[in-house]
């Protein structure tokens, strides 16, 4: 989770891991979120990660952790307009949120990137509480 909002970072986090059951390893840019993809010996499934940020943006950030982790899926997360938002997503191909979102909404776009049936989609017994 990469956020250079200290709140919105804090709230998701507290709601990926309280709530779903999730391990989560928060950044609040993209070099400490690279430093930490480096480094981390265990899988990361999803990149949660703001598009706009300082120095290293979330497209900057997601094509760099490619490159080590190929393997992991990509939601980004604006608050800014539909436009970018469908330039992001023409480019990329990864879904994008709309900050504010409801947390529901946001647990499941990461349940159905995920998988709806992997074993990472629902971790320690997390109650459901959206579909």
């Amino acid at each position: 989770m990469v956020d250079d909002d200290p709140w919105v970072l804090r709230v998701t986090v507290d709601f990926l891991v309280g709530e779903e059951g999730y391990d989560v390893l928060p950044a609040t840019g993209g070099e400490e979120a690279m430093r930490i993809a480096e480094t981390h010996d265990g899988p990361i499934h999803v990149l949660l990660t703001d598009v706009v940020m300082p120095r290293v943006n979330g497209w900057m950030l997601a094509k760099r952790l490619r490159v080590v982790r190929p393997e992991t899926k990509v939601l980004f997360m604006t608050a800014f307009s539909s436009e970018l938002v469908s330039d992001y997503r023409t480019v990329l191909g990864d879904p994008v949120i709309m900050k504010p979102c409801e947390l529901g909404e946001l647990a499941y776009k990461i349940r159905a990137l995920l998988g709806h049936s992997s074993p990472f989609a629902r971790r320690r017994g997390a109650a459901k509480r959206w579909p």
